[in-house]
């Protein structure tokens, strides 16, 4: 961390905040303005105190240490070029040529680097050891980041666990609530190594040994969430890209293996025959999660550096720190993922899209039905099987980044025909599908010609909503996208009193002007921000209940959900900032906010 600290400073890529900031709120939300800007940098809180019980903290709290692109390359490495080098690996052919088997030899000298080395020393982690009762999860500045999270989170913990036997690692990034000095909550997902480890030790009715790093070098945190293979050790994908094995030694209370350098250890057991509600919880999609049962942790010693430092993250709507690592793990997992989807040229996960529910994805189309392949290939491998909304162009689309062309390139190639809706498994986080870890899935075919006829007639915004309200007062305001396109999009904000789908058969003599609808919430919209609106739509739809079709009409339900959909389970409220809070940091000088910036990201 005091490395990463310089190599910040060195690069202007630090903000240093000496002012007394409170562990509950204040921080989360002064790092989350922060992560927002253009030219982003990470912060470094040296005067931390919980206003609470009147605790000063020795340790200072370092945010959004992947603050912007710099810093991933930084930390990381340039994403493309590791990319390349995994590509020639897994391509690597018997060699022929003295020149060749030099290569050959070079590349796989250099994979010694990747298996981890133990030491039977102590590592600097544990200069400083408590143990049992000394061991106190309230000496750490933990974090509260929104005003309806369950309690503290440790939030950028990388948790190392192994198999029964032994035999395997595996190092997760999951949220970690804090319930009391001497117990951890381990939000490990029922996809995770982690749990199917958990599910060993309940069978065999052993305790499961858990040890928690903070800190070190902040490469661990982007292995502890890159989507590898089940059973592979994390650390291994360390050493590749650090060409330099991970230096480990072994916790105190047991048997689980720590880089050397991190700045705090978290050491226990998890007794797989308790549960305790978990939650609710500010995440990733821009929603809390809610409650649900998860194992947790008993601390039995936390270690640390004589001057470590705490490292969190923030999250909850995008963009957050996890759009830079995100496009490195883009990068660099593109020729794993091209291993089992060979016609994939390039994908794309935006991060309004949350990354799991929306990708673009570019392929060599050979044969009709081939898109609808590769989508089921996606919905098979790995964390990809998460993705919620898949659309597939062809080779000649243009860069998958560019925003307009892509969209205006999409949208002149939608045909419902193309449209291929299925059913899997949904990540844990996703509140939307009608049950628990499993939805709608919808894959969109956008890789032949554009399509034939408009089939509409258009008119102006003022226009169709007028039309609208005289069939129903519930429609508020309307806006249309890409009015250019074969496939122009109608956005509508409705007073929602009824099912959407009721709507949907009232606004039919209106569909002669319309080919994609999309209903969201009156409230907590703005459809002048479509950065915005894209992140509420791919949230809130599930494909199998809120796709509507009517003969050239599509039609996506993007309101949250409640009784009128038979939805059942309890619709989270949305992740917003806590607005005394930002009015307190503002009048002190430690944030600098406008009306515009609040409405861009819509932080209240």
């Amino acid at each position: 961390m005091k490395n990463a600290i310089e190599l910040l400073k060195k690069h202007d890529l630090l903000k240093i905040i000496d002012e007394e900031l409170d562990i509950y709120l204040e921080i989360p939300h002064i790092a989350y303005v922060e992560v927002k800007r253009p030219d982003s940098k990470a912060i470094l809180f040296t005067n931390v105190v919980d206003k609470k019980t009147g605790k000063k903290f020795d340790t200072p709290v370092l945010m959004n240490v992947f603050c912007n692109e710099k810093a991933v390359k930084l930390f990381i490495g340039d994403g493309d070029k590791i990319g390349k080098e995994i590509e020639s690996l897994l391509k690597m052919k018997p060699p022929t040529t003295f020149s060749e088997k030099i290569s050959t030899f070079t590349k796989l000298f250099s994979l010694k680097n990747t298996i981890p080395k133990k030491s039977k020393a102590k590592g600097e982690c544990q200069e400083i050891i408590k143990l049992g009762a000394d061991a106190k999860l309230s000496d750490l500045p933990v974090l509260t980041t929104w005003e309806q999270d369950g309690g503290p989170f440790i939030t950028m913990g990388q948790v190392y666990t192994q198999s029964l036997n032994g035999q395997m690692k595996n190092l997760g990034m999951y949220r970690l609530q804090v319930y009391d000095d001497n117990t951890l909550g381990m939000h490990w997902q029922i996809h995770k190594d982690s749990n199917h480890f958990f599910h060993e030790y309940k069978k065999a009715g052993k305790k499961m040994p858990v040890s928690i790093g903070i800190g070190g070098d902040p490469m661990y945190i982007w292995c502890g969430q890159a989507p590898l293979p089940i059973g592979v050790f994390e650390l291994m994908l360390y050493g590749f890209v650090k060409n330099k094995n991970a230096q480990l030694v072994k916790s105190i209370t047991n048997d689980i293996y720590v880089p050397r350098d991190n700045d705090f250890i978290i050491e226990g057991f998890v007794d797989p025959s308790q549960m305790r509600i978990e939650g609710p919880f500010g995440d990733h999609t821009g929603y809390y999660t809610l409650e649900e049962e998860y194992p947790f942790m008993e601390v039995t010693a936390i270690t640390s550096k004589r001057d470590p430092v705490f490292l969190a993250t923030v999250v909850g709507k995008p963009p957050l720190e996890d759009k830079y690592m995100g496009f490195a793990t883009e990068r660099i997992f593109l020729p794993l993922l091209q291993t089992t989807a060979p016609d994939l040229i390039d994908y794309y996960m935006p991060e309004n899209g949350v990354f799991h529910n929306l990708i673009l994805g570019k392929i060599n189309t050979f044969y009709p039905g081939h898109a609808q392949q590769m989508m089921h290939a996606f919905w098979g491998v790995g964390q990809m099987s998460f993705v919620k909304h898949a659309i597939f162009v062809n080779q000649d689309a243009p860069e998958l980044t560019n925003h307009s062309a892509i969209t205006e390139h999409i949208l002149n190639r939608i045909d419902i025909e193309e449209i291929l809706i299925s059913r899997g498994v949904v990540d844990a986080l996703d509140h939307s599908s009608p049950k628990f870890a499993i939805g709608g899935k919808l894959g969109i075919d956008c890789t032949g010609e554009e399509v034939k006829e408009l089939g509409i007639t258009q008119i102006s915004d003022d226009e169709l909503l007028k039309k609208m309200q005289d069939i129903s007062s519930e429609v508020t305001q309307v806006k249309q996208y890409f009015i250019h396109t074969k496939n122009p999009i109608t956005v509508i904000k409705v007073n929602k009193t009824r099912s959407q789908r009721e709507l949907f058969e009232d606004l039919k003599p209106v569909f002669n002007h319309i080919k994609v609808l999309i209903f969201v919430d009156d409230l907590k919209n703005d459809l002048d921000n479509t950065y915005m609106l894209i992140w509420r739509v791919v949230n809130n739809i599930d494909s199998n209940r809120d796709l509507y079709f009517d003969k050239n009409t599509i039609a996506l339900d993007a309101t949250n959900k409640n009784a009128l959909d038979n939805y059942t389970r309890t619709w989270p409220d949305d992740v917003d900032c806590t607005r005394e809070v930002l009015v307190s940091l503002q009048q002190r000088g430690i944030i600098d906010l406008d009306e515009k910036f609040e409405k861009e990201f819509q932080l209240t």
